[in-house]
């Protein structure tokens, strides 16, 4: 019986995958290294290879360095606000109620904070666990499976939203269903194992209530 959704938060609820790609970019090329979309999808929405993949030269103190001027690139580029992708806010108002609702993110606590700093969405969901709530990052599966077991949900009871490769190998690895909205940088990524896959959010709603007819 569906208890639960679990969702993504970049590239699902907001469109900040482009910005992440912008800062990571950025402060490469500052390197001399120069990066393009293909590149970042492969290292960062693929696998949790991340900046470190084009930097290996660097020894541990550059690299941490280099690693603060990213993270401070990106929190300049978001605190620009985010707003929440188009059909978004509808969705979850849709949904609110009906089944439990949770965040389960990648990004850091405090991007996290800084791009739900004005989008209203946060009081859709019910918890909400950020990279610091567990250790190993997706495409592991330790971040759904911390999530079922602070909230008391069994695998069979949830469905995930996720939009990247890597995160659909997360909740296939955590034995969830997952429903993959393709967006922008991902859309040219190995979908084949998700429960479906739809053209925009606007598919998810009528989908989730198929399944809590099919349930009930």
């Amino acid at each position: 019986m569906l208890k639960a959704m679990l969702w993504d938060n970049d590239g699902v609820l907001v469109d900040t995958e482009k910005l992440y790609f912008e800062a990571c970019r950025d402060e490469l090329a500052a390197q001399g290294i120069e990066i393009n979309e293909a590149d970042f999808v492969a290292t960062f929405l693929k696998t949790s290879g991340g900046i470190k993949a084009f930097v290996g030269h660097l020894d541990e103190a550059e690299f941490a360095a280099l690693r603060t001027r990213r993270n401070e690139r990106y929190s300049a580029l978001l605190q620009r606000g985010v707003e929440p992708i188009t059909g978004v806010r509808e969705t979850l108002a849709a949904l609110h109620g009906k089944v439990r609702m949770g965040i389960v993110t990648s990004c850091r606590g405090d991007h996290f904070e800084m791009i739900h700093a004005s989008t209203g969405l946060l009081s859709y969901f019910d918890f909400v666990l950020v990279r610091e709530d567990y250790e190993a990052s997706k495409p592991e599966p330790e971040s759904y499976l911390v999530a079922m077991e602070r909230n008391g949900l069994a695998a069979d009871e949830c469905l995930v939203v996720e939009d990247s490769e890597r995160g659909l190998q997360a909740a296939v690895a955590a034995g969830l269903r997952c429903v993959v909205i393709p967006q922008g940088l991902t859309e040219q990524s190995d979908f084949s194992r998700a429960f479906a896959v739809l053209n925009d959010i606007n598919e998810l709603a009528p989908l989730v209530f198929a399944l809590i007819l099919e349930d009930a």
